[in-house]
């Protein structure tokens, strides 16, 4: 899901148009396993080359033979040491151990560190380096990248109930456009001798033609301070964060750009957690046990516990230290992470639990005063089934996963959520970076906010199911466009009509990247 696609818990659906994290680590292991094998396949050939020396009666033959011999131990494709295959005649020659850096490998330490989506970098990005503007603000340490999505949702069932703007109760009721537009930009302090150091600020500007969507604002979504400790053990990240990218991994494969629309689970907003549009103050802490587990801490300042617009009507910059009613939220993610490699597919494992003291309106008795100690979980996995390219592409493939999430029903409008996803990355040779996804949700609201609206007389729902499919083209560096369907059964919050009881969205949205 897009983090800026978090609905109003009074009116939005919970099923969002919008789509909302990632490092890959490298293996080293592998590349010195590689380079023993063959140092140890040229100790035979070497001694056999003397040995030919010594005797000339078959010298020929013996040559012919040895390379043959030497060439089959020598080759050994992939990085899994694990994993030894034996060439073919007709096979391709192994890639390089030790590629020359690329262009923009200069960029690579410019770009925002901390996060859990995996940005687009420079080389994917509409300018890239054209004009040399790039190199010459890397040469005094300044990253930057920039993006826009464009978004239009509408409704096709012929009894949609289309309504006024200001009477519509759901993204794609009437026809419903939103942009979201970013500009980040980095400064390195490692050239001052802090490991890995960064300064990141940050701004969003978005606008909605249906306002509880948003609603529109313009103010920061990043002011950071970051850097490493122990050898990278430790990460530090401080300031006005969006912590929808740096925990839970929302986000369909991982690429914001390529998974604008989908499925958005209200948990984690009405628990508290910021994102784009609500940065908050934020203390974010991973301890990386090795190269693949990890465990996370955030510190956060809540969001408002009255609902995201309310937060963004009440803090339309961002720069406010706290709303009505805020306190702190407690994040803490555990988790298990590798990177597709040759042999080895990607896995992510996550698990977290949240605890928020923001005054919460108690939903089983709201007469009452209002309720503190608020809290959330999930679980979370995301694993890939098959590599489609397993030497020269190994994330591409297929991939499956699932989340599972929960919160109080006395405090929380949505008390359940489940959602199970399919996606695909690079199938298609002639389009090796597109991506196609398949999400099924189902989000279970709260008994007492169900059965307080069945009192009134009001026709109720007591969960709301979805289902997603989209398609996403990577049409150029910088430039993805997705075309996606979703079947909403009851996209409206709690309450209903006959005539909104179902819904099926069309969307299609624009990313670019700058």
């Amino acid at each position: 899901m897009n983090s800026n696609d978090v609905q109003n818990d009074q009116t939005r659906p919970s099923y969002s148009a919008s789509g909302h994290a990632f490092r890959f680590r490298s293996i080293r292991k592998a590349e010195l396993a590689v380079a023993c094998i063959l140092a140890a396949s040229l100790i035979p050939g070497r001694a056999l080359a003397q040995t030919t020396n010594m005797s000339n009666q078959k010298s020929d033959t013996l040559s012919a033979a040895a390379k043959r011999k030497v060439q089959k131990k020598m080759v050994q494709l992939g990085s899994d040491t694990g994993e030894k295959r034996t060439a073919r005649a007709d096979a391709r020659p192994a890639k390089a151990i030790n590629p020359q850096p690329g262009p923009f490998a200069k960029f690579e330490n410019l770009r925002i560190k901390g996060l859990e989506v995996n940005l687009p970098g420079p080389a994917d990005t509409l300018v890239q380096d054209k004009g040399g503007i790039r190199s010459a603000l890397a040469e005094i340490g300044i990253g930057y990248i920039a993006w826009t999505q464009n978004t239009y949702v509408n409704n096709l069932l012929p009894n949609a109930a289309k309504s006024t703007i200001a009477n519509q109760l759901y993204s794609g009721q009437n026809p419903t456009f939103y942009t979201l537009n970013y500009m980040m930009v980095t400064y390195d302090l490692s050239r001052y001798g802090i490991p890995d150091g960064q300064i990141i600020v940050g701004t969003e500007q978005q606008a909605w033609t249906w306002q509880p969507g948003g609603p529109d604002r313009w103010g920061i979504n990043t002011i950071a301070y970051y850097q490493t400790f122990f050898d990278r053990k430790l990460e530090l990240k401080v300031g006005y964060l969006m912590n929808s990218y740096e925990l839970a991994g929302t986000v369909v494969g991982g690429n914001p750009g390529a998974n604008v629309f989908g499925p958005s689970s209200n948990v984690l907003y009405q628990g508290g957690m910021n994102f784009a549009p609500a940065p908050t103050p934020t203390l974010n802490l991973t301890y990386h046990f090795d190269d693949r587990l990890y465990n996370k801490v955030s510190f956060q300042r809540s969001t408002s516990p009255d609902g995201v617009f309310a937060h963004i009507t009440a803090n339309s910059t961002g720069l406010n230290w706290s709303t009505a009613n805020a306190g702190l939220l407690l994040l803490d993610e555990s988790g298990y992470r590798n990177s597709a490699a040759p042999g080895l597919p990607e896995t992510w494992l996550r698990a977290g639990v949240g605890f928020n003291n923001s005054h919460y309106t108690n939903l089983a008795s709201p007469t009452q005063s209002r309720a503190d100690e608020n809290s959330l979980y999930y679980v979370a996995a995301d694993r890939q089934l098959w590599q489609s390219h397993v030497h020269d592409a190994a994330s591409r493939g297929i991939y499956g996963g699932f989340s599972v999430m929960g919160a109080p029903p006395d405090l929380n409008k949505v008390s359940q959520y489940y959602e199970v996803r399919l996606y695909a990355k690079g199938i298609f040779d002639s389009r090796p970076s597109d991506q196609i996804s398949l999400v099924a949700t189902d989000t279970v609201w709260s008994r007492f906010a169900v059965d307080a609206a069945a009192a009134k007389g009001n026709l109720v729902h007591r969960d709301a199911k979805a289902i997603s499919g989209t398609y996403t083209a990577h049409l150029g560096p910088g430039i993805y466009a997705s075309l996606g369907l979703t079947y909403i059964d009851h996209p409206t919050s709690i309450t209903y009509t006959p005539q909104i009881g179902h819904a099926l969205n069309f969307s299609a949205s624009t990313s670019i990247f700058f």
